[in-house]
């Protein structure tokens, strides 16, 4: 629980916060600046380039590659909604952020993290269906369900939002306004509250446990049942191929997960906020660069339908 300096109960509502983002001088902040802004350039080219791909090219249309481009989306859409201006910060000496803005640029990046992470667990089960009943598998991925199911991850993550922000805005916030972070989020603010917070540290544990292992459940079970399927095909070939495309997932899954868990999701996951300040850059720029490299260069149909879409593009 936060209490205010000095014994001062007087709470007034907070027009503005302050992003206090990384520590260091001039030339330290130039140089995160350049590596951010390198970085995030990266992530929407990746992301563009994957959406567009499959967009384009008529051999991708199928429900594994329509869940890939939601991924892309989401991904670009996220990593956007906080590194423009946190790169603007990083050039300017006063961070500000109004207190609508603060509460908007968390409710879509609470919205969009969330969102991913049901994704996630939807492309499991997308893979299960495919390889463990081939034959259900038209019907039971027709465009129509993928619809639903795309929809249903933009719910869970529209709900969480929808719970967490007015939990963590409404609260009186006293001791300061500066956010010892580079974007907002639950726990930084929680440290600027002037009242109990135990109930808001419950909530953030509660949801975010239950989505991850609710998630991750649907990830291990799914590829459980995958791999036993695989290790039972008598070709090497077909192994290798379905191996290396579920090994793809998999690698996103963890990274995005794991750092998702060290965040929120264990007790006094809010007591330091410089390893909070890693981790986010991890799971909010890093993974959205590193998924489109993953997907494309483990990818055999991706790479050529790269491949084709460069020959068609020095053809004309």
């Amino acid at each position: 629980m936060s209490t205010p300096p000095n014994g001062n109960l007087s709470v007034k509502p907070l027009q503005e916060f302050v992003l206090d983002g990384f520590g260091g001088g001039p030339q330290t902040q130039a140089l995160l600046f350049a590596l951010f802004l390198a970085l995030y350039v990266v992530a929407v080219l990746g992301n563009l380039t994957m959406m567009v791909v499959i967009t384009l090219d008529a051999r991708l249309h199928s429900p594994m590659y329509f869940f890939l481009k939601n991924l892309s989306f989401v991904d670009l859409c996220y990593s956007s909604v906080i590194y423009p201006k946190a790169l603007a910060n990083f050039l300017s000496s006063s961070k500000v952020i109004t207190f609508a803005g603060c509460a908007t640029q968390f409710f879509f990046f609470s919205l969009l993290v969330t969102t991913e992470g049901f994704l996630l667990a939807v492309m499991a089960y997308d893979r299960f269906v495919a390889i463990c009943s081939p034959l259900r598998y038209p019907i039971s991925m027709r465009p129509l369900v993928c619809a639903h199911l795309v929809l249903g991850t933009y719910c869970g993550g529209f709900f969480n939002s929808i719970v967490q922000t007015p939990l963590t805005f409404t609260l009186p916030f006293c001791s300061s306004n500066h956010i010892d972070h580079f974007h907002c989020d639950v726990p930084p603010l929680l440290k600027l509250a002037c009242a109990d917070t135990m109930t808001n540290e419950l909530v953030m544990f509660a949801i975010s446990g239950l989505i991850i292992m609710g998630t991750t459940l649907v990830v291990l079970v799914s590829y459980g049942y995958i791999t036993v399927t695989i290790l039972r095909m008598r070709s090497g070939g077909g192994r290798h191929k379905l191996f290396s495309t579920c090994g793809s997932h998999m690698t996103a899954v963890s990274l995005f997960y794991g750092t998702l868990f060290v965040m929120y999701a264990q007790p006094g996951a809010v007591a330091s906020m410089e390893q909070g300040k890693v981790v986010s850059v991890f799971y909010t720029l890093v993974i959205p660069m590193l998924n489109p490299l993953i997907y494309s260069l483990r990818n055999k149909d991706v790479k050529d339908a790269l491949r084709r879409l460069g020959q068609g593009h020095t053809a004309t």
